[in-house]
Formats: structure tokens, sequence, C-alpha cells
């Protein structure tokens, strides 16, 4: 996309979502559209350490979940505000991204999907163990909503939790856009492409590894805290396979590395899913054959199609010939 069309596209996306909720009010498609919109957030985030830094962090839907447990059990337990409930679930997810990153700073590959897939499980037996906090198997229910004095916002159709999670969206994509032209996602892309040439030239991988796990686990424990909030339940499944896996689905299908590639798989995924419903079980199908086919000829993702396009117009056009052949 060139560089004077790309702030009007963004500006177009977000005056979409802006005026969506006064354009329809059916409470169907508003849960829809913030769900959506929550998976942006968390693929967005995710894709800092897998897209940017090469890292393979299966622990990113763990601190989600950490995010709305800690949420959960502070406000509802503890009665805590619930206002506080985004500021605990950025620390709870924070620390957790430490506790994660600290033994993975010099491991590759394998072992490092091994450790943060095994911190997932492991933060799960605990939730499944503690059930006087966690509520066990059932999960923890009847989490307070936010609300501001007699409003509330599952008012209207959800209608506050919707602009809520649209304006993390929005500083989402700004903190991925500054990251990926900073000095510091430089350095993350450096140490991606050649770990040790980086290092060589004074690269700190232990410190860049474990800020890069940080930032990026301030989103999920944000979304993660509005997130039970909006659905007033965090569930152990929150840890699950499944979910990892429908997370991942979205990432490589809008295509990892970019901006708005997690974003765009984001949307596009769940209207498909939610469109393929009648299908039953045989919707997961179509949906793996589609991102199979989308990666087979489009290997950067959704993102990819724009620059695609692009060039096939490019191609198509046809060339100006020299004024003595025109004569």
């Amino acid at each position: 996309m060139e560089k004077n069309a790309r702030p009007i596209a963004v500006a177009t996306f977000f005056a979409v979502l802006l005026v969506l909720p006064l354009a329809n009010g059916d409470s169907y498609v508003r849960h829809i559209s913030i769900i959506a919109i929550m998976y942006a957030v968390l693929v967005s985030s995710w894709n800092i350490t897998l897209g940017y830094g090469g890292v393979f962090n299966f622990a990113h839907m763990a601190f989600f979940a950490v995010g709305a447990y800690a949420t959960g059990i502070l406000t509802k337990t503890f009665g805590f505000s619930p206002w506080w409930g985004m500021p605990i679930g950025i620390v709870a997810s924070v620390v957790a991204s430490v506790l994660v990153c600290l033994p993975v700073l010099r491991l590759k590959g394998i072992y490092v999907i091994l450790v943060t897939f095994a911190f997932g499980q492991l933060c799960l037996q605990i939730v499944l163990n503690q059930r006087e906090l966690t509520g066990g198997n059932f999960g923890l229910v009847q989490i307070p909503p936010l609300e501001i004095g007699a409003f509330s916002f599952r008012d209207y159709q959800n209608i506050g939790y919707y602009y809520l999670s649209l304006a993390i969206l929005a500083i989402t994509v700004a903190a991925v856009t500054w990251f990926s032209r900073s000095r510091f996602g430089w350095r993350v892309i450096a140490l991606r492409d050649n770990e040790p040439y980086a290092v060589s030239r004074g690269v700190p991988l232990s410190r860049i590894r474990l800020a890069t796990f940080v930032f990026s686990a301030i989103f999920p424990g944000a979304i993660g805290a509005v997130y039970a909030q909006y659905v007033r339940s965090a569930s152990p499944d929150m840890f699950g396979f499944s979910f990892l896996t429908l997370a991942l689905s979205m990432l490589l299908l809008g295509g990892i590395g970019t901006v708005w590639g997690p974003i765009a798989g984001a949307f596009v995924f769940t209207i498909l899913s939610e469109v393929m419903a009648p299908l039953g079980p045989g919707r997961y199908l179509v949906t793996a054959v589609l991102i199979v086919l989308i990666l087979r000829f489009f290997p950067k993702g959704l993102a990819g199609i724009p620059q695609f396009l692009a060039q096939q117009w490019t191609r198509a056009k046809p060339k100006p010939q020299p004024a003595a052949e025109k004569a």
C-alpha cells in the first residue's frame, strides 16, 4: 500500500468501526464485533514476539487468561473496584511474561515452544486445583461489570464494552506501528533475522528478548480483563489448545510480521466462522482449506494481497512508447 493511501485506509477503518454501533443496533452483530476487536488486539500483540521477534511464544494466550482470572478474582472475591480490572490484568500478564521468558532466554526452536506451551498448561493446573479462588472446572462466574454511576457498560447492547475494546485496539495498533519503526523494534527484527551477527554488533539478546515479552504482554492483559468483565466469567478453556490454535490461525491467515495482517485475519476469521456456523463441524474443514489456499498463493497472508494486486496492476499497465516509435 502506498504511503499516501495508508493514513486514509487507517482512518476509514476506524471510522467504520466508530459508526457501526450507530448504524446497526442488533445485539448479535454487536457481540460479534466486540469479539472480533478483542481477537484483533490479542493476535496483533502476539505478532510482536512471534512475527517481529521470531520467538515461538505459545504462552501468549496464557497471558490473556491470566489477566482475565486475576481481574475476576480480585474484583469478585476480594472486592476491588471493577475499574481496577484493566491495571490488574496488565500487571498479572506482565508478571507472567517475565516468569515464562526467563527460562527461554537462551533457548531456541522447539525448546521455546515446549517451555512456553508448558507454562500455559501449568497455569491451567493451578486454576483447576485452586477451586476456592478460580472455580475449578466450572470457571469463575458473576464477575462484576464496569459501571459509571447508573450506566452499565452492558447497557444498549454492550455499547460501552464495544468502544472500550475499540480504544484498546487503537492503542495496540499505534503501539505496534511505533514498535515496527523504532530502534527497539529494529533490534528485535535484527535478532530474528541474524542473531549471531546482531549480538556481535552489540544488541543485548537477553535484555531485548525480555523487553519484547513484557511489551507484548501489556495488551493481552488489558483485553483479557475487559473480556472477563464483558462475558462476566473466566473459563479454563482459555488455557486450552483449541483457543491457541484459533488465534494462531488468525495470525497466519492475516500475515505475521505486519501491522495490519493480524487485524485483518482476526476480523475475517471471526466473521467467516459465524457465517459458516450452519455447517457445524464442517466449517473447520472449510476454514482449514481456505487458510492453506491463501498461504499457498499469498505466503504473506491477507496482508500480502494488496501488494500482489498492485504488482499485477503495474504489469498490466501499457508501457509508454518512445516518441520515435509512435511516429
